[in-house]
């Protein structure tokens, strides 16, 4: 694997380029795998399978090869990602696998938490040079996301993406995906004083300094937003979006109720519906269906 013929940033050059972004979808077990790679062979859509760290380190190397072989057998392109990877032992975790045969297609090191940018460029640098090396792609963030996600450490006090300062972090790093702070925060917008305010004029700013990419500019923050927020996002270049409990409350609810007078594969299968069809709408909203 190399990085000229990386997958996930094969597919995101395909978004830039035309103009729609790509669904990076989490995924916790095998049967959301399967039913996100169902959704995208549905609707011909290229995807990203995200898995959170917690994820990688309870299932371990097996999981993983499933999730490679599941994606990467598709009829359409699926990629393999870690998302937010903040914390060494992960990382070396994930590196090792690599090593041994077995490696993401791209990983989120999150350095985000640092103090400073020059912190988090000197944190994220050494792991960004040995993923390149390895052919994986890397994607971070820049300011910084309240909030916090599974087995994810809690962020408190938000810090906007400085335009101005992101060439040369992009540059420090090596990373070629970032991860914009613009008002998105992790978890619920419910109680933010008038809902989600976006600063489009960040994303705007970073479109018109990197085009089409690389780097190319990932979303993050997305539980609850209204559709035209998501378009409103991809018109300002974001090719990624990183989507989480849209697809996997659905899934509980309905792989719940089913387990009440069901049988198991029967409540399985409802989960999985729920999950693709979840799926298919965010393929369908953010303009990748047919584009896989």
């Amino acid at each position: 694997m190399s990085i000229e013929t990386n997958r996930t940033l094969q597919i995101l050059a395909s978004a830039a380029a035309g103009h729609y972004a790509v669904l990076a979808q989490v995924v916790y077990d095998g049967t959301q795998a399967h039913a996100f790679v169902r959704a995208c062979e549905a609707r011909r859509a290229p995807g990203i399978l995200q898995l959170f760290p917690v994820t990688l380190t309870h299932l371990g190397a097996p999981f993983l090869r499933y999730c490679l072989d599941v994606a990467h057998g598709a009829s359409v392109p699926i990629s393999v990602h870690l998302d937010h990877a903040t914390d060494a032992a992960h990382l070396e975790f994930a590196l090792r696998l690599a090593e041994d045969g077995v490696a993401f297609d791209s990983i989120m090191v999150d350095a985000s938490h640092a103090a400073t940018d020059a912190e988090n460029v000197a944190l994220a640098r050494p792991w960004i040079q040995r993923c390149k090396r390895l052919g994986i792609a890397t994607e971070v963030e820049l300011g910084r996301l309240e909030g916090g996600e599974a087995g994810l450490r809690e962020i408190e006090g938000g810090m906007l993406t400085d335009p101005d300062k992101a060439e040369a972090f992009m540059d420090a790093t090596g990373a070629d995906i970032l991860a914009p702070s613009i008002g998105n925060l992790h978890g619920s917008y419910k109680y933010v004083s008038g809902g989600p305010q976006f600063r489009q004029e960040i994303l705007e700013a970073l479109h018109a300094r990197f085009g089409r990419g690389p780097p190319f500019l990932c979303l993050h923050g997305t539980d609850e937003l209204p559709d035209a927020l998501f378009r409103a996002c991809i018109a300002n270049g974001v090719t990624k979006v990183n989507v989480n409990s849209w697809a996997r409350d659905p899934y509980c609810a309905a792989l719940g109720r089913g387990l009440l007078d069901k049988s198991m594969p029967q409540a399985i299968e409802d989960g999985m519906r729920a999950f693709e069809d979840a799926c298919v709408r965010f393929c369908d909203l953010l303009g990748a269906s047919g584009k896989g």
